[in-house]
């Protein structure tokens, strides 16, 4: 009888031995989710001030947080690095425009001038 009851105990000694190595093993793999977890919101985060400033209308600023919210950091990185190359192009049109009026103004005085002369 004394050898049953012992034989018990070790088995529940070593059945609580093993719980408690679970728990200590889901402990650690908690605490590393929560590390991971506190990592990519703080990536998160560090967009939002970018999204700001590279954002012209609100509408691009909601989409950026959309593209944030639901793909990630780096699909809405893509998104912001797409902005600016859509607002570069859109300067260097705007600024090709505004340059060739000035040309067609200048080629037309001087044919102004030239008619008045003669």
């Amino acid at each position: 009888m004394t050898l049953t009851l012992d034989n018990r105990s070790q088995n529940k000694e070593s059945s609580l031995t093993q719980a408690l190595r679970q728990i200590q093993q889901l402990n650690s793999k908690i605490q590393e989710l929560e590390q991971q977890h506190l990592s990519y919101v703080q990536k998160q985060q560090n967009l939002i001030p970018a999204i700001a400033e590279i954002c012209i209308s609100p509408i691009q600023e909601v989409q950026a947080l959309r593209i944030l919210i639901y793909r990630g950091e780096a699909a809405c990185r893509q998104y912001l690095r797409s902005v600016l190359v859509k607002q570069s192009q859109a300067s260097k049109t705007t600024t090709e425009q505004m340059k060739k009026p000035t040309l067609d103004k200048r080629a037309k005085n001087r044919g102004f001038l030239q008619k008045s002369k003669k």
